[in-house]
């Protein structure tokens, strides 16, 4: 298996909706990136990959702040607080974890009964939620636990659908679940979507080798960025206008022989 690498892009623009990019190459994962995640701030970006490695990386120029060690198996999400105190991870090894952002250090360990697919804080950081696979036997959770109060948690018996589609589809909530919108942009499967810190946009990862913005209010393609290969996951910085000065960073996947 190759080793990840995560680039990040300022964009230029090209001809048409097409960009050309400038890439800062970060490689700190021995396995494919399965996830990246900017702060709020947008000075710090966070990597998740299927080794057992979380890392943090100054986005401005690329250099590792640290790591946090602890998972066993692979780590599929990652999220950070509003303030960036706490970072959340989910793993392959059926735990959530919760740690320190600046000491590293372990705070919380939530164990589940499968893979923790997916994770983040709420608003106030208060509250986290992650969501388990339907694995041996056992139904996909959502879970909700309020920091607050550690006796408090919350489990909703909701199967998730893990549909890979190649279109996005908006949804009229929670009134009746109406469809309002539905783009087919990418050819191959979408991997991952972020919104921007204020929500106006959101961008998509494909296995058709490209990313995606999006107008999160009525889902119209706004710009492409291109790559070579499989994208895993993309972001948005908040530092940046996305739409003068676009500036995602990506997430490749490597091709099962190649190496870096």
């Amino acid at each position: 298996m190759g080793k990840g690498r995560v680039l990040t892009h300022s964009g230029e623009m090209g001809s048409g909706k097409e960009l050309t990019q400038k890439p800062i190459l970060l490689q700190g994962h021995e396995r494919s990136i399965t996830q990246i995640k900017y702060n709020r701030e947008g000075d710090l970006l966070f990597t998740v990959a299927k080794d057992p490695i979380v890392n943090v990386w100054y986005s401005v120029n690329g250099e590792r702040l640290g790591t946090y060690m602890g998972h066993t198996g692979a780590v599929w999400c990652v999220d950070a607080d509003w303030d960036t105190k706490h970072v959340l991870t989910g793993s392959a090894d059926n735990s959530c974890r919760l740690w320190d952002c600046e000491t590293g250090k372990q705070l919380a360990l939530l164990k589940t009964n499968s893979a923790v697919r997916t994770c983040g804080f709420d608003f106030g950081g208060n509250i986290i939620m992650f969501s388990t696979d339907k694995q041996m036997g056992y139904q996909c959770f959502v879970s909700f636990f309020d920091l607050r109060d550690p006796s408090q948690i919350g489990f909703w018996g909701t199967e998730i659908s893990r549909d890979w589609a190649q279109s996005v589809s908006l949804f009229l909530l929670p009134q009746s679940g109406e469809v309002l919108v539905n783009v087919k942009e990418h050819s191959r499967q979408i991997n991952d979507i972020q919104l921007s810190r204020d929500m106006t946009m959101f961008v998509t990862a494909s296995k058709d080798n490209t990313a995606k913005l999006f107008d999160s209010t009525t889902l119209e393609h706004q710009k492409t960025f291109r790559t070579e290969r499989p994208v895993n996951s993309a972001a948005l910085s908040p530092n940046y206008d996305h739409v003068r000065e676009p500036h995602p960073a990506f997430l490749l996947k490597p091709q099962e022989a190649s190496k870096f």
